[in-house]
């Protein structure tokens, strides 16, 4: 965990974990529908088998191979530099943007008014937003990529332990 995130008087760190906005939920979209068209491409060339198929076949695999990788390699590099994370502590959280720098401060459990979650789960998107409702700097709201992602058991949990409901 980053030691400049606990500048916001919040208490103990209790994990971070990675976040997306919309660009990141379309990225997913679009990495999903990709892998899906490569699939059915590669389908049809077993089953048409046109002259040039192994050719055609290592450039359809190549493909998901390359996106695959950029995927894992973002991971790994966002995960160094603490780009888009969500930093839990005990007295509240802290939301980084694309570039590391925490977006709107630290949100202290106490100012939290309400917080909402949504859930989305079909073939090309899967992901958790939460909406952080406070008294007087507005709304955090960020996304949780993926089926059932780390961040929401700690999350609900921090949050019912300060009196929010689901």
């Amino acid at each position: 965990m980053r030691s400049d995130m606990n500048g916001f008087g919040l208490g103990e760190a209790c994990g971070e974990y990675a976040v997306a906005g919309v660009g990141g939920a379309l990225a997913q979209t679009g990495r999903r529908a990709r892998t899906t068209l490569c699939l059915v491409l590669l389908v049809l060339l077993v089953v048409k088998r046109p002259a040039a198929a192994l050719t055609e076949t290592g450039i359809v695999i190549g493909v998901v191979l390359v996106v695959w990788g950029l995927t894992r390699a973002w991971g790994l590099m966002s995960a160094r530099f603490g780009l888009r994370r969500c930093y839990l502590f005990t007295g509240g959280l802290v939301g980084t943007d694309l570039f590391g720098r925490p977006r709107g401060g630290g949100v202290a459990w106490s100012e939290v008014t309400e917080l909402n979650v949504m859930v989305s789960q079909s073939l090309l998107m899967a992901f958790h937003r939460f909406e952080v409702e406070r008294r007087v700097a507005g709304r955090l709201a960020f996304l949780a990529m993926g089926v059932q992602p780390a961040l929401v058991e700690p999350l609900l949990s921090r949050a019912a332990a300060n009196g929010m409901g689901r």
